[in-house]
């Protein structure tokens, strides 16, 4: 079977769900069992505030049936990263984490600095560390190297809907990286995730392309198509490119006719 392994366990899914902007739980419960997804990430600080739509989020997760991925979500430094990463895990009694550093709310871009320096803290406290970090190789081949599980590339900034704007970029993230590459953040239609998927990225994280669609199971349903797409895609591999056209009939004992501007 064509598995997406991350650290010691493996899924069926290559979409992974956020939890935030949901108008309800019940919403969020049926956006998560159409998209099939298998891990599912959630804010320890959201939830310890108690923030509307988030009260009893923990509860209402089966989690006989979903990884849990707690995030760092509200982390300005690598210090604040490292104290809501042990939270989490007091909370939770999960070691799996998705590490976000993120020190100005404005454009909401990942610290890679203090993402590297909070990673490698945690994976030596025994973490099993997905970090969100822009998207660049160089970036992604050090957290590789201190021992994250994957690397969590930006297609877009968060929650934006813009798409795949750094598609080169994770172009390159992938063709070196030798752990799983999961894009997150910006993706607002699901082909932009078979994109993502085609261009051989391990997976992909979604939230508000789901959650702010007029109908988010049905949008769920939809991401969960495009990744299978995407992926079944990468695995056929796609034809090579031409710089002309190439006739999809074969020319070969086909009669000539006779150029009528040249007499007979």
């Amino acid at each position: 079977m064509d598995l997406l392994r991350i650290a010691d366990q493996t899924f069926d899914s290559r979409l992974m769900l956020g939890t935030g902007k949901y108008t309800d739980l019940d919403v969020m419960r049926a956006a998560l069992e159409a998209s099939g997804a298998q891990i599912v990430t959630v804010s320890i600080r959201r939830v310890e505030l108690g923030a509307a739509g988030h009260v009893g989020l923990l509860e209402s997760l089966d989690l006989s049936r979903y990884t849990l991925l707690p995030n760092t979500a509200g982390a300005r430094s690598a210090d604040e990263a490292v104290r809501l990463a042990r939270l989490a895990r007091a909370v939770t009694g999960t070691a799996w984490l998705k590490l976000e550093v993120i020190p100005d709310p404005h454009h909401l871009l990942p610290d890679p600095v203090g993402t590297l320096e909070a990673a490698r803290r945690l994976v030596n406290e025994g973490f099993t560390v997905l970090p969100y970090m822009p998207p660049d190789p160089v970036l992604a081949a050090q957290l590789e190297a201190v021992g994250c599980a994957t690397v969590m590339p930006l297609a877009s900034p968060i929650g934006s809907g813009r798409g795949l704007l750094t598609r080169a970029q994770l172009e390159l993230v992938v063709e070196r990286s030798r752990i799983p590459v999961v894009v997150d953040a910006g993706l607002g239609v699901p082909s932009e995730a078979a994109a993502c998927l085609e261009l051989g990225a391990s997976a992909v994280l979604v939230n508000t392309a789901i959650a702010e669609a007029r109908d988010p199971v049905r949008m769920a349903a939809a991401f969960r198509a495009g990744v299978e797409a995407g992926r079944a895609a990468f695995l056929a591999g796609r034809m090579a490119l031409r710089p002309h056209a190439s006739a999809s009939s074969p020319l070969a004992g086909v009669p000539t006719l006779p150029d009528p501007e040249v007499p007979v």
